[in-house]
């Protein structure tokens, strides 16, 4: 199986997925091709949030600010798991959360640089690079990955990092400094805020950034069209309104400061 992320959109996915088809018969998943523009914190906040529930895999994760420029292209093997992309750093969050997935502290890790001696375009290097190296990835298989002769072995520790900012919690539990991660198709505002941080306030009020609103564990413990605090599926506090956008209604967006107080 070969999953794909992106930035693409239309069209452009389709050419990745015709080279991946003309080197091998996998299997193709679509993750996304609609994720934030460029957003190499926010893909890799989605990759994290998905890529672990897949069986073992290889990941094709494009999104590529620096697309022509020297920065490497790279596989990141975790286990049974390969995540091919660009080395900005939008592999390791979600290859830290395969590795939480895999419960194996010790499981495999390795990671390689593609040797791209001359790619057919400077601007679609996930079709002309990272789709034939994801599938020759497939073909040779996570273990014998180092048999790919353009595939270099690098030491880990100098793959690019992205590490997604965390909140602070007052010592007493009750106040909490951090940040929008990302807004999603219905409007929720995903903090960095843990999910334990209202987890015990359900049906009692909250503020943000100063202003009061409920502690729910469902978008319907408030009347429609009612802002709350909930805790999203991925664990993290959110800002969200029932049958309604969190973003327009709190004026908040990714980057933005959340300052939490639960009474």
């Amino acid at each position: 199986m070969i999953t794909l992320a992106s930035d693409f959109g239309l069209a452009y996915p389709a050419a990745m997925k015709g080279v991946v088809l003309s080197r091998t018969d996998a299997r193709l998943v679509d993750v996304a091709h609609d994720l934030p523009r460029q957003d190499v914190r926010a893909a890799a906040f989605w990759l994290r949030e998905t890529l672990p529930y897949f069986p073992p895999a290889v990941h094709l994760v494009v999104v590529d600010p620096g697309v022509g420029t020297d920065r490497r292209a790279v596989i990141f093997r975790v286990g049974d798991h390969v995540l091919v992309g660009p080395d900005n750093g939008v592999l390791r969050p979600p290859a830290r959360r395969v590795i939480d997935a895999l419960g194996d502290a010790d499981a495999s890790v390795e990671a390689y640089e593609i040797d791209v001696p001359n790619p057919d375009s400077t601007t679609f290097h996930g079709r002309d690079v990272f789709a034939p190296a994801a599938a020759d990835a497939h073909v040779a298989g996570a273990s014998a990955l180092g048999s790919v002769d353009r595939f270099e072995p690098i030491p880990v520790d100098s793959l690019a990092e992205c590490r997604l900012p965390e909140a602070t919690v007052s010592a007493d539990g009750r106040e909490a400094t951090g940040e929008v991660l990302v807004v999603d198709d219905f409007g929720n505002c995903i903090t960095n805020v843990p999910g334990e941080f209202v987890r015990d306030a359900a049906g009692s009020r909250a503020t943000v950034n100063g202003e009061s609103v409920s502690v729910g564990r469902t978008f319907e413990a408030v009347p429609r069209g009612e802002r709350l605090l909930t805790v999203g599926s991925h664990g993290n506090v959110e800002c969200d309104v029932n049958h309604g956008r969190g973003d327009e209604a709190f004026g908040l967006a990714p980057g933005d400061r959340v300052e939490l107080r639960v009474d």
